[in-house]
């Protein structure tokens, strides 16, 4: 089955000095999480003037979005078929320490993301996702149907995997366990 590659062109263009500034917000958000971290802390972790920061983010909410963005579509993992791919995102942006800070400590940030509406980190895997599954058709590995309409759905089922899948988990079923049952829903949803 076709692979899962990442391509970068939907993600926003950052300079070495707004990823340094990035870095310094996920190190705030990471100490003490997003709801206490200010504009001005970041600042003061990067180095840099208030304005400086401003100049680039008026606020937190389109700082995160970007840090978000970047942070999340890095988790994107190729692998020899589109199952194995994106398993192993979610097993990535499960265990991304940005992603289980918000998840434990600002879960309230997600909620936009699941009922509201599409971020861009969605679309990058969604753009992704459907032309995987289009190369697969066209292959004769992916059943016929229409490629993003089938990565719509393989996204909203992900989406449980990658946020509630510890609340699956006990003695007897893993997250392995898990991961190894989304491949396999994957790959009987998109048999030809």
């Amino acid at each position: 089955m076709t692979s899962l590659r990442h391509n970068t062109s939907s993600e926003p263009s950052l300079s070495d000095g707004d990823h340094a500034l990035l870095d310094a917000a996920r190190a705030a958000i990471l100490a003490v999480g997003w709801k206490r971290t200010t504009l001005t802390d970041v600042a003061r972790r990067a180095g840099v003037s208030r304005m400086t920061l401003y100049r680039r983010w008026p606020d937190m909410q389109t700082l995160l979005a970007d840090l978000m963005t970047r942070e999340f579509s890095g988790a994107v993992r190729e692998a020899d078929d589109l199952a194995g791919g994106i398993t192993a995102t979610v097993t990535a942006l499960r265990t991304n320490e940005l992603f289980r800070k918000i998840v434990e400590v600002d879960p309230e940030l997600l909620v936009p993301y699941l009922l509201d509406r599409r971020g861009r980190t969605q679309d990058v895997l969604l753009s992704l996702v459907e032309a995987a599954i289009a190369a697969g058709q066209e292959a004769g590995e992916v059943r016929a149907g229409d490629p993003g309409l089938l990565a719509r759905s393989l996204l909203l089922a992900a989406h449980g995997f990658a946020i509630s899948a510890q609340t699956m988990t006990d003695a007897g079923v893993s997250e392995a366990d898990l991961d190894a049952e989304l491949a396999h829903l994957v790959e009987r949803y998109l048999a030809a």
